[in-house]
């Protein structure tokens, strides 16, 4: 059985590997550059905190700016301000900045710095697309990253396996130039320190990357069993999941930036729908042309089982949308039979 200890653990040790996969890192950068040991090793460390601390203050900031969201002032959205009112006191949580991001998708996320400092913000595709209901099982959902403040260490590790996977692409190609020269000169050997430096550079990238993918997962699911045990409605954030899947999915364009914040990934969504209609002959029982709600989800299941899609799940910012689905069914019964109670809140998980 699952407990928000657990999510505390998976996020602590996320940081640690993150961080001391990123320090040994620049640790081997500048030794190999020939600095001695002790050198090496305090300006790794060094460049580890202040990069993590330079995330932490700056990194709200460019969430903000890349999703062009927009603050909305008092009263604006009685019904919104009110919801996320209701939640936040059953919650025991500050109320968030509310900011409204222009964009017809049906998605939402929240970032900050704080509990205390945080926003929640919703497109206006959400708004239109989904009924009362579901925006505040989306809602309790956003609340349940802040109650469980995971999008903190998100914020601050996000931006990691990137900056390793810029520096393997350039000193990469800049080894291979520079070795092509004959000989043993000084000009080759600084090519294979290069070579040396991307080739560790992309295995940082990919240990950090796939550290902070799982963490980005695990968080999904413990955000998803809040909201039903704060709403009392797995129901209306199950509905909600499956419209926004399929929303982001006929998308013309999927969103940029932030992924890993949303309730939802753009391009995940229009993934997981495209390989279903990719077999629709196989998942349309009764051949109408139309998969309805039950072929759907038997589709959704039957995919979430295939070999090859648990391996690019490894990947990926987001659980399958019927594994979500899947877990909200089970809080949904446990409370239909009366046995559901507050220390059972993350136990599907």
């Amino acid at each position: 059985m699952a407990r928000l200890s657990d999510l505390k653990l998976a996020m602590g040790t996320s940081i640690f590997i993150a961080s001391f996969i990123f320090g040994l890192f620049l640790f081997a950068i500048i030794y190999i550059l020939q600095f001695d040991i002790i050198t090496s090793l305090v300006i790794g460390l060094a460049g580890v905190g202040l990069f993590i601390l330079l995330q932490y203050l700056i990194g709200p900031a460019i969430v903000a700016s890349t999703t062009r969201l927009r603050y909305l002032k008092p009263g604006e959205n009685p019904w919104l301000e009110s919801t996320v009112k209701e939640l936040c006191d059953k919650s025991g949580l500050p109320m968030p900045k509310l900011a409204i991001v222009p964009n017809n998708t049906p998605n939402a996320f929240t970032f900050g710095r704080t509990s205390s400092g945080a926003t929640l913000a919703l497109h206006e595709g959400l708004l239109k697309n989904l009924n009362e209901d579901e925006v505040k099982g989306v809602i309790a959902h956003e609340l349940g990253h802040i109650k469980h403040k995971d999008y903190i260490v998100m914020t601050v590790l996000s931006a990691l396996p990137l900056i390793a996977y810029i520096i393997a692409q350039a000193t990469l190609r800049a080894g291979m130039m520079s070795s092509r020269s004959r000989g043993r000169n000084k000009e080759g050997d600084a090519g294979a320190a290069l070579i040396a430096i991307g080739v560790i550079s992309f295995i940082v990238y990919l240990i950090s990357f796939l550290s902070v993918m799982r963490l980005s997962r695990l968080r999904e699911h413990y955000a998803d069993a809040y909201s039903a045990y704060v709403t009392g409605s797995p129901r209306s954030l199950e509905s909600a999941l499956a419209k926004i899947t399929y929303g982001l999915s006929i998308s013309p364009k999927p969103t940029e930036g932030a992924r890993a914040f949303y309730i939802e990934d753009p391009a995940m969504a229009k993934q997981e729908i495209q390989q279903i209609m990719n077999n629709k002959q196989d998942y349309d029982l009764d051949r109408d042309g139309v998969l309805d709600e039950r072929e759907l989800e038997l589709a959704m299941e039957r995919e979430s089982k295939d070999t090859w899609a648990t391996v690019n799940s490894w990947s990926a910012t987001h659980p399958p949308t019927f594994k979500r689905i899947l877990l909200l069914k089970e809080i949904e019964n446990e409370m239909a039979s009366g046995k559901y109670t507050s220390n059972r809140v993350y136990a599907h998980i």
